[in-house]
């Protein structure tokens, strides 16, 4: 008799049930065997083989602002345990280093030729404001390990910076390294993000900066208090957008040389699924400055799109669960 662990599904591991509701959805609809994995905290046994299946990694860089501070390295532990035993992974072990660094995603970015914004790296709050010093005016600063707009601000000088980190209002990166990036002036107030899913672009959205700040997490559920049901306030903005205002909208007809770029730089990284932002300046440079690998996707977006998200990524799964268990029928029409 077969147990539950020899029957091949999709294993999805991540931390935040609140961002799973679409692919939840979509896996269902779709008729193809998933499981949750929540990597919160647990055992890992490594003489063990996997159970049967692929693995979908979705962990998050903000995961340590739910209170998941283990879940960076515990995925790092179970990912490795994967690739030992041969198992498939989407996202896989390569990937969760892009996703918790932004120093990692910018040196590979500017390693295949595209256009970062200038950076200079703390590492130690205590240095920030030495290293502002000579670095030009006005400038950002963020976390590396980010998610969610994480530390983002603008400051006018060094000494605004001072002040700011006097007064409190620097708020410590979890892995202690912080970012001195210049301000990127955008030809408009938004930034567009492409998805990208097993080497098949998806569609772009744009984000309205102007109301939405930085803090630009598509998911409706970075926009709802969970206790409340009321509407927040992203860090850095200045107008709580109304009930039924879009902060984010469908790029119709985008269709750029860049799109193959960051398919490229995908596949060379080894990422499958993403979504990539860049900002177009008010000079005419295309300024790339973030890879998501757990990319959310926004309800009324998807209303409208072309294709779905989550559809893609679960017709993808699907398609790599059936390739790997070949004797296994994953679902009908998968």
């Amino acid at each position: 008799m077969s147990s539950l662990s020899d029957i091949p599904v999709v294993h999805v591991l991540h931390e935040n049930p609140d961002w799973f509701g679409p692919f939840q959805a979509a896996f269902e609809a779709a008729g193809v065997p998933y499981r949750e994995w929540l990597l919160v905290d647990g055992v890992l046994d490594l003489d063990e083989a996997p159970p049967a299946g692929i693995f979908w990694s979705r962990i998050s860089a903000s995961a340590h602002t739910r209170g998941h501070n283990l879940s960076k390295d515990y995925t790092r532990s179970v990912l490795n345990w994967l690739d030992a035993y041969g198992a498939r992974t989407v996202n896989g072990r390569r990937t969760i280093e892009l996703e918790v660094s932004k120093v990692d995603q910018l040196t590979r970015l500017r390693a295949q030729g595209f256009d970062v914004p200038r950076t200079r790296v703390v590492v130690g709050t205590h240095l920030l404001v030495e290293a502002a010093q000579d670095f030009p005016t006005p400038f950002i600063t963020k976390h590396n390990q980010g998610g969610k707009g994480l530390g983002v601000q603008k400051f006018n000088s060094a000494a605004e910076l001072a002040a700011a980190i006097d007064a409190g209002l620097y708020e410590e990166p979890e892995d202690g390294i912080s970012l001195l990036q210049e301000f990127v002036v955008a030809a408009r107030p938004e930034v567009t993000r492409v998805e990208i899913v097993g080497d098949e672009f998806i569609y772009a959205i744009t984000a309205d900066t102007a109301r939405g700040g930085y803090q630009l997490c598509p998911a409706d559920a970075c926009a709802i208090d969970p206790t409340t049901g009321a509407l927040l306030l992203p860090p850095g903005a200045t107008i709580l957008p109304e009930a039924g205002q879009q902060i984010f909208a469908l790029r119709e007809g985008f269709d750029h040389p860049i799109i193959d770029r960051y398919r490229a730089f995908l596949r060379a990284e080894g990422i499958e699924v993403a979504g990539i932002e860049f900002i177009e300046t008010a000079d005419g440079r295309i300024v790339t400055y973030d890879v998501n690998t757990n990319t959310n996707y926004n309800a009324l977006i998807e209303a409208d799109a072309p294709k779905s998200g989550p559809g893609a990524i679960v017709a993808y799964l699907a398609g790599l669960l059936a390739e790997a268990y070949p004797a296994v029928p994953v679902a009908a029409g998968a």
